[in-house]
């Protein structure tokens, strides 16, 4: 039985050098795409949302497992795998369960159902400003924890590039990846996003199945070699192959890793640039077959992740990851270095540098989506939607083109208020039933940028808090999220004929308010040394992840709230809704 000790591999100065060349390669190649997405852009809300729906399910398929394959699961769940072994593993099931949700539940459904957000689909039958409030202030949050979880891996991955733990490193990075994402956004919309995705998408798959041939090569293509010599170099011997290492330890924890599953199952479904990508393909079918692509994707790089984090500990020891970078999230790129040859040689610097590379584009993509799905639910939800106020559709009118780009029925009475005074030819402004102005989509697109440069800043500035946390831990907040808050008036909008507007904005509120405020309670902010503020304890919520509780909330405060509505649903818009969402009537 081989048992080599893993070397040293602190990464010398020559891999500096490479990594940030290419580095800077990456960041060229991703703005050169932007600005040439940007030429080709329209100046409508189609295009700047849904990349004009002219994607085919196969492009569309790598832009959504790019869009889903972000740090946590490159960086972060390798990680896991290194420090904890099995206990790690079960991230990545979870991570890929939760597609076979999207795909049988929401996938068609959502495109023939929605326009752009999560919201559309909730207004088909329920039209009221608070649930598109509701609505898009959750995707908002929830693409915020996202958001923190990839800048986090941005800065410990430049921060080994550098060969340094400087809070002052990571730091300038968490701010440039920010700048960056507001610069795709802004400059290229869903265009741009979605080429940038299918790019990171083929890198990723690509460095992968390199470093896993590499991996099965150096150890004869035997798994079972490999995994004896992960648990010699884990520091826990046999218990690195079972379960229990993380979350065995107590029934707390246990609770917490079925917590920690439900949210990853549930909450992709839920999660809003997953939920846009479908939008920018031209069918439901297309969606369908999007979403399988996706699936085939997703499951193959997760396969190949498991392998990489058994690598990372057979080859480089649990304890020099931990060195390296505390939550693990740096196992992959030091995996890369010693399956080239080791600190120091030619091949070690190559593969450090490009892996690295691969990372880093990675999370520049992830972003780039997070920030667009984040200010599109703000501009076209909360402002437009919810603040401005939209055509709202009567009985016996005519229409005029809304802010959505589709015809908005008003009352006859009304006409004047829109195009052109019927005396006089003279152009005035069109505005909603209750007088407030229409929304155009010029104003619209470039609230949308202002809001993605607000989130970039806030979410730089939570970054800057949460460096010693796993990224993949912080994806999982996130989820949790999701599936509390978005998750429940999805499913009840689509298939509960009595749901109403009250319970819709009791859903999303009675699972928002609940996840967040566990978290803010819960030891990841407070009362452990890996904590948020370590040197305080106000935690009294004993789990890491809240979705055990928070998600049954999110669906109980809607089941009480339509319950208690004093206003009947109405059973004509269901059946709008029903007909398009299964047909694809009327869709966009």
């Amino acid at each position: 039985m081989r048992t080599a000790t893993p070397p040293p591999v602190a990464p010398a100065g020559d891999h500096h050098d490479l990594a940030v060349v290419l580095f800077a390669v990456i960041v060229l190649v991703t703005l050169g795409i932007t600005f040439w997405a940007g030429r080709r852009r329209g100046g409508g809300a189609d295009d700047f949302y849904a990349g004009g729906r002219d994607f085919t399910p196969l492009q569309n398929g790598f832009a959504l497992s790019g869009d889903y394959l972000s740090a946590a699961s490159f960086l972060g769940v390798a990680g896991l795998i290194a420090l904890f072994g099995y206990d790690g593993v079960l991230y990545s099931i979870g991570f890929l369960v939760a597609w076979l949700v999207v795909l049988m539940l929401v996938a068609e459904l959502v495109r023939n159902a929605g326009r752009y957000t999560l919201a559309d689909v909730l207004a088909l039958r329920l039209r009221r400003r608070k649930v598109r409030a509701a609505a898009g202030g959750a995707s908002v949050v929830v693409t915020l924890f996202y958001l923190v979880a990839q800048m986090v891996g941005a800065g410990s991955l430049v921060a080994l590039l550098l060969g340094t733990n400087s809070a002052e490193a990571r730091t300038w990075t968490i701010v440039a990846v920010g700048g960056l994402m507001i610069v795709y956004v802004t400059v290229g919309g869903m265009r741009a996003t979605t080429w940038i995705q299918i790019v990171k998408a083929f890198l990723l798959v690509a460095g992968s199945v390199l470093l896993t041939v590499l991996l099965l090569v150096r150890f004869h293509g035997d798994i079972a070699e490999l995994m004896r010599q992960a648990a010699q170099h884990s520091g826990a011997g046999q218990r690195y192959l079972e379960p229990g290492l993380k979350y065995g330890k107590s029934f707390t924890s246990r609770l917490d890793f079925f917590s920690l599953g439900l949210a990853l199952v549930l909450g992709t479904a839920g999660l809003p640039h997953i939920l846009s990508r479908f939008y920018t393909v031209p069918t439901a079918r297309a969606a369908r077959r999007s979403t399988m692509w996706a699936i085939g994707l997703v499951g193959g790089f997760y396969l190949m992740a498991i392998a990489l984090g058994l690598g990372a500990t057979a080859l480089v020891g649990s304890a020099e990851v931990r060195h390296a970078n505390a939550a693990g999230n740096t196992a992959v790129p030091l995996l890369a270095l010693v399956l080239g040859g080791g600190n120091g040689s030619t091949g070690g610097v190559v593969l450090f540098a490009v892996i690295s590379a691969i990372a880093f584009a990675t999370i520049l993509a992830v972003v780039a989506g997070l920030t667009l799905a984040s200010s599109a639910a703000f501009a076209h939800d909360i402002w437009a939607g919810a603040w401005r106020g939209r055509p709202r559709r009567t009985r016996g009118g005519r229409g005029v083109r809304g802010s959505r780009g589709r015809r908005a029925l008003v009352p006859a009475s009304r006409r004047a208020r829109g195009g052109a005074d019927a005396a006089t030819g003279t152009a005035t402004a069109e505005r909603t039933e209750d007088g407030a102005p229409v929304t155009t989509e010029r104003q619209e697109v470039l609230v949308a940028r202002i809001a993605a440069v607000g989130i970039g800043a806030v979410a730089i500035v939570l970054s800057l808090f949460a460096q010693q946390l796993n990224v993949a831990f912080l994806v999982g907040l996130a989820f949790a999220v999701a599936a509390s808050a978005n998750l429940p008036v999805l499913l009840y909008s689509l298939f509960w004929r009595r749901f109403t507007s009250r319970g819709a904005v009791w859903s999303v509120y009675g699972g928002l308010i609940p996840a967040v405020v566990l978290v803010a309670f819960s030891p990841v902010v407070s009362g452990t040394k890996v904590a948020l503020f370590p040197g305080v304890d106000f935690h009294w919520f004993p789990l890491e992840n809240p979705g055990l509780v928070s998600i049954p909330l999110g669906f109980l405060a809607g089941w009480i709230g339509t319950l208690t509505s004093p206003e009947p649903a109405d059973p004509d818009r269901y059946a709008e809704l029903e007909v398009r969402s299964l047909t694809g009537a009327g869709a966009a």
